[in-house]
């Protein structure tokens, strides 16, 4: 087909090389549909009625349509077939449905792929037409009803998700942490609880999400029964910001857990209760405490800062040596694990994208529409997250191994 081609090299619908990749798109996707159709046709010539004709032949093509593609809108003739036969079991006619392009196809699946990648990053849906019209050259598929129906399928993916058997994966280290969300039309706002862990092969995984109340005791409780009951064991560390609500909870469930104190909120907790000309000095002292060689440097540490900082500010330095047994604990694991434990960066990270996504829609329209929000963000994150470093190092972890220093140590021999 011949294009007239201006002088800067756009033509009536484009640029020449777009109109060029949609040409090549469309001669390719018909000579696959015709391939696909004379194979089925060959495979069924013996297919013949009591006069010996063929009962599956060509009938012309179907009326011409658009399919949005990665490469634009490609208008599309599909070869139609007419098969006669007729099944013995139900009576009615067989049809031909194109494996390549469905009658009920107007984009492609990378297309209904980069939707919901689209809507979960920031872009609204009633963007998606202005948005991606001059991009792919057709507004089929863009509509907004397009993401309500991804919603709904993602709240049954999250129903699926929190039904899963635990049995078979192992959490030796687990992180939890809370995202306080904006729902539409009310006042007060939803609380998504987040659970993930380490499996003893190094890996991170989402473990359990659920809504809850304020990050009480009791929505915590309920999740870490949940995950129980569907059969995981306990961890041997968990790690957390200051909110009593899970620790209340982990303590109930799973008595046996460790605890470590998130050092980043602990630390910003203590700032706020300074002044702000004493914020730099208090500051650097804490981290000489989280950053120390081993618990023992850390724990003279917490003695220097206490005496430095405890006449003039008790109360802010109560919020450290209260917790001076939980803070630490991470210095009796691998030292190749503690940038890991001293942190809930791993959900924290993720959060920020939670909190990109709700601010550009101005907060969710449901409480389940926001869960299912977070649990695809969450999923789709979890394919860029890294496993811990030394990950050989977290099944020893759970085999119960000694560490000192940061360093395994080996069990004394049993001497005879």
């Amino acid at each position: 087909m011949l294009s007239v081609v201006n002088t800067d090299g756009t033509t009536e619908t484009g640029s020449l090389i777009d109109d060029i990749v949609r040409q090549g798109a469309r001669r390719m996707l018909a000579a696959a549909l015709e391939a696909e159709v004379n194979a089925y046709i060959a495979e069924l010539t013996d297919q013949r009625d009591a006069r010996g004709h063929r009962l599956v032949l060509r009938n012309g093509y179907h009326q011409a349509r658009k399919v949005t593609t990665a490469a634009g809108a490609v208008e599309v003739k599909a070869p139609r077939v007419n098969d006669k036969r007729v099944d013995e079991a139900t009576g009615e006619r067989n049809r031909f449905s194109s494996a390549i392009l469905p009658p009920w196809c107007r984009k492609s699946p990378k297309v209904s792929e980069v939707l919901p990648l689209l809507y979960l990053h920031g872009l609204s849906s009633g963007d998606f037409v202005p948005a991606l019209e001059q991009f792919l050259g057709s507004t089929a598929g863009l509509s907004p009803a397009t993401v309500t129906r991804l919603t709904q399928q993602w709240q049954a993916d999250h129903a699926a998700f929190g039904e899963r058997d635990l049995s078979t994966s192992d959490y030796v280290y687990v992180w939890a942490d809370g995202i306080h969300l904006r729902i539409r039309l009310r006042e007060a706002k939803s609380c998504v609880l987040v659970l993930m862990g380490v499996r003893a092969d190094g890996t991170k995984e989402l473990i359990a999400m659920s809504d809850g109340y304020r990050e009480s005791a009791d929505s915590w409780a309920d999740l870490l029964r949940d995950c129980a009951r569907r059969g995981m064991r306990a961890p041997v560390l968990a790690i957390g910001d200051g909110a009593l609500g899970f620790w209340e909870a982990l303590a109930e469930v799973f008595p046996e857990a460790r605890h470590q104190r998130r050092w980043v909120h602990k630390i910003a907790n203590f700032a706020n209760a300074l002044p702000k000309s004493a914020q730099p000095g208090a500051k650097k002292a804490l981290q000489e405490i989280y950053n120390a060689e081993d618990r023992d440097h850390a724990l003279k540490a917490v003695a220097g800062f206490a005496k430095t900082y405890g006449v003039k500010l008790p109360k802010a330095v109560k919020k450290i040596t209260d917790d001076v047994d939980e803070l630490p604990a991470f210095y009796d694991f691998p030292a190749e694990h503690w940038i890991h434990l001293r942190t809930t960066n791993p959900i924290e990270s993720t959060f920020a994208t939670v909190r990109l996504r709700t601010k550009a829609t101005r907060g969710a329209g449901s409480p389940a529409a926001a869960l299912a929000m977070v649990f695809k963000l969450v999923e789709s994150a979890q394919q860029r997250w890294r496993a811990v470093n030394a990950p050989h190092l977290v099944a020893l972890v759970r085999a119960g191994a000694r560490f000192e220093r940061g360093l395994m140590v080996e069990r004394p021999k049993a001497t005879a």
